[in-house]
């Protein structure tokens, strides 16, 4: 929203400084976004001008030599606008004054001729676009009379940026309100109180009709007819304030209306009445398929949620949000009808996301407006009408209209007052400041009555919005005591389950990962992307009902995709390796877990959930996983180094986990599994798949995603137990055992830990061999064993029935040991 400080200041002038005021709006009522210049950026050497005489210039068919009277004297200024002649009064700019584009303007020779200054055309001053012939102000001042007292040649302008409830802040007459509530200045009286005379001959019925086919969603129509319009450029004042307010003036009929919507925040629309075939207007909802050429040029197809303006032979505009081509008001235009109506604000919204189609119009009727504003609006356009437009107003109203919502009176109690806002306030000053609000009040002593203005009756409707509209006025940094809050006397402390979670999100930054936090909505393609089939319960993610944009419209049904996205972020901003990590949440439309209740995973002894909500850890690492150094070789990012980090995760919360082979649409075959924590899947590890990389623009990665659940649940944090240090020597011993190519790993270990009994301390797999001499279809693996006893330093003979043992144990799963 922006409020041009000159418009603005008509209404309610404070007499402070623009960054004083925007300090004050933003503290008590509307947040500043910023302060913005349009035109030049000093007022300073602009001034009105009289031309005395034009001659020819000597050595130039296109350009005058004017002498201008400019209240210091006379001075000869070169001009080439064709429309320039004696006795014009002229916009001027002297030496020394700075232009709109910021250069300096200096005396200048023009083609032998010097020019002591430059008479202005409206593209010069940004106060709009003919650039063919300079302004004239013919009766605006003497010669000398500074250029700003006419027209806003630099203009302040507002950039505020109002919270969705206040609709009526979208107008310039209510941040006006606003400012005189807030600093106490007196507020002009509403530019709505008087209506304009109808000069026009017969009744608005004997032009036009309307009719309504469903007041649920229009509950009002008002309409105006308008004979004997001149269609024209407007003045200079509606064009400035347009530009300032960041709209392009069009002609005055346009303007008439866009100004009318950026003073109230209703708006308007004007049909040229000769193109309305039938001489009437339909509102009802559009058919399947039906299709109109908006005001943009761009033909657009409904369906039958959309609300139509329709004449007898089909749609003349989209209700609420922009005009059809068929009857918009051009230069042959004489005849115009009027059209102020107020629309269902959900119907709206829906409507202009269907189409991808958001105008001023709809920004404002989304919010929803009350009935009452569509009279208020059609008085002051018709007064602009007449004075702007030369029109004649034919006397009625067409007015179809639903029941009117009856105000709001609500009850404002001081007790209450103090108790929610801390701070007490006296009932003269509570009257008061809802008064500057346009609220009517009765009452006195500890009971107030209120009545709710129109322009708020959708956002005050309860004591409590009462209460916090005398607390903003009165402000909160001047007056609210500053107090400690009220504690029981024990300091907070986290639990277990979040003591675990942090521990959890430590270790991955201790391994190198960088932790992230991105969105949980994401576009409805991702599943697609990620390869993940139909009838995957992942492919169905959960659609939100009001999202901002498609690309952030539905809820991830896992993380992998916003990592994804991350690392493509990352690296095309020239990072040489990227490692990440989250934690976050998932959501599944359905979906359940041997560990529901850990961390909220299932809302577990609460009402029935509408999904399933899995907290998450997820990593993902690209390039390499260690860069490479004098200390050390460059550890690529594979299946294997991603594994470690899974362990060392497990590790560092107590708990032992396991993976085994399985496939994911969005993980390279061969090289991915399905996580093992206490014999239960709780997520999955793997490369990515090769397609999947290359709709990221990445070579390759890899990464896992875990139940953070799971790992918590078995860990056992709090419960562990002491054992003292061993202080004789372990006996080491290798194995190679060979087995079938289909048995993993983590059964041979669970097989030699099984056999070992309590002295043997370790297993770990250390080498990997296939070769000929082994057999087709086995492996070989190699493991370092140590066997240590707490009491005595253990003996060769002491080991090597433990070693039959193992040997006993390895042939029970189809393993023999190579000699």
């Amino acid at each position: 929203m922006r409020a041009p400080l000159s418009w603005l200041l008509s209404y309610c002038d404070p007499g402070l400084p623009a960054e004083e005021l925007g300090d004050r709006l933003a503290m008590h009522s509307i947040e500043l976004e910023r302060i913005s210049q349009v035109g030049a950026p000093s007022a300073d050497g602009f001034v009105l001008g009289k031309v005395l005489s034009v001659d020819r210039h000597p050595d130039a068919d296109r350009l005058s030599v004017c002498e201008v009277d400019t209240g210091d004297g006379k001075r000869t200024i070169v001009c080439g606008a064709p429309n320039v002649a004696p006795g014009q009064t002229v916009p001027v700019a002297l030496p020394g004054a700075r232009m709109p584009d910021g250069r300096e303007l200096q005396k200048a020779k023009l083609r032998g001729v010097e020019s002591d200054g430059m008479i202005l055309s409206e593209a010069e001053l940004e106060i709009g676009e003919d650039a063919a012939g300079i302004v004239v102000l013919d009766g605006e001042g003497d010669p000398g009379t500074p250029l700003s007292e006419v027209l806003p040649v630099s203009e302040t302008v507002l950039e505020l940026e109002p919270t969705s409830n206040r609709v009526d802040c979208f107008g310039i007459y209510g941040v006006a309100r606003e400012v005189h509530a807030v600093t106490g200045a007196a507020l002009a009286p509403p530019p709505w109180a008087e209506d304009a005379e109808a000069t026009g001959e017969g009744t608005a019925e004997d032009y036009a009709s309307v009719t309504v086919e469903v007041p649920e969603l229009c509950p009002r129509f008002t309409a105006r007819v308008f004979t004997d319009v001149q269609i024209g450029p407007s003045p200079l004042w509606l064009k400035a304030r347009l530009i300032g307010a960041g709209m392009r003036p069009i002609n005055n009929v346009v303007d008439v209306t866009n100004y009318v919507m950026l003073l109230t925040a209703q708006p308007l629309h004007a049909f040229d009445l000769a193109k309305v075939r039938g001489d009437a207007l339909i509102v009802r909802t559009a058919k399947e398929g039906e299709k109109m050429t908006t005001l943009d040029g761009v033909e657009r197809s409904f369906d039958t949620d959309a609300v139509l303006v329709c004449d007898r032979e089909g749609p003349s505009g989209i209700a609420g949000i922009m005009g059809g081509q068929i009857s918009e008001v051009s230069d042959q235009t004489t005849r115009v009808l009027l059209e102020v109506a107020t629309w269902n604000g959900v119907n709206i919204l829906r409507t202009s996301r269907k189409l991808g189609l958001r105008s001023d119009a709809s920004t404002r009727f989304e919010k929803q407006l009350h009935p009452e504003l569509a009279i208020r609006a059609q008085r002051i356009a018709s007064a602009l009408m007449v004075e702007v437009c030369g029109a004649k107003l034919v006397p009625g109203t067409i007015d179809v209209a639903a029941e009117i919502p009856e105000p709001h009176r609500l009850e404002l109690r001081t007790e209450r007052v103090e108790s929610l806002l801390g701070m007490p306030i006296e009932s003269k000053l509570c009257s008061e400041y809802l008064e500057r609000l346009d609220f009517e009040v009765s009452g006195k002593g500890k009971k107030l009555k209120a009545t709710v203005p129109v322009h708020r009756h959708y956002d005050v409707t309860r004591e409590v919005d009462l209460i916090e509209e005398v607390g903003r006025i009165h402000g909160y940094d001047d007056h609210l005591p500053a107090t400690l809050p009220e504690t029981s006397g024990q300091a907070g402390r986290l639990t277990r389950d979040q003591a675990l979670r942090r521990r959890a999100e430590d270790v991955m930054r201790d391994l190198g990962f960088d932790g992230v936090v991105t969105l949980s909505l994401t576009d409805p393609q991702m599943p697609g992307r990620l390869r993940i089939p139909g009838r995957d319960s992942r492919a169905e993610p959960i659609r939100i009902s009001n999202p901002l944009s498609v690309e952030h419209s539905e809820l991830r049904t896992t993380m992998l995709g916003s990592l994804l996205d991350a690392a493509r972020h990352n690296l095309a901003h020239d990072a040489e390796r990227v490692t990440l990590y989250e934690s976050g949440r998932a959501y599944l439309r359905q979906g359940s877990s041997p560990f529901d209740g850990v961390l909220g995973g299932s809302f577990a002894g609460r009402r029935p959930a509408p999904a399933y909500e899995p907290q998450r850890i997820a990593c993902l690492a690209t390039k390499a996983l260690r860069p490479g150094g004098w200390r050390g070789e460059v550890v690529d990012a594979d299946f294997f180094a991603i594994k470690g980090v899974l362990e060392a995760l497990a590790a560092q919360l107590g708990t032992e986990v396991g993976v085994e082979p399985a496939e994911e649409p969005f993980l390279h075959p061969g090289r991915s599994g399905r996580i093992l924590l206490g014999g239960e899947a709780a997520g999955w590890i793997g490369e990515i798949h090769p397609l999947v990389c290359r709709a990221w623009d990445l070579e390759a990665a890899a990464g896992f995603e875990l139940e953070l659940a799971a790992l918590v649940a078995l860990s056992p944090s709090g419960q562990e137990q002491f054992e003292d240090v061993i202080s004789y020597p372990a006996v080491h011993q290798d194995l190679a055992v060979v087995v079938p190519e289909e048995t993993p790993a983590a059964a041979v270990r669970a097989a030699v830990f099984d056999a070992g009994g309590e002295l043997l301390r370790s297993a770990e797999v250390f080498d990997l061999y296939r070769g000929e001499q082994l057999g087709e279809g086995q492996k070989s693996l190699a493991l370092r064993l140590s066997f240590r006893a707490p009491d005595r330093t253990l003996t060769d003979e002491e080991v090597a029935p433990l070693r039959e043992r193992i040997r006993e144990a390895l042939a029970e799963i189809g393993g023999s040991l190579r000699e």
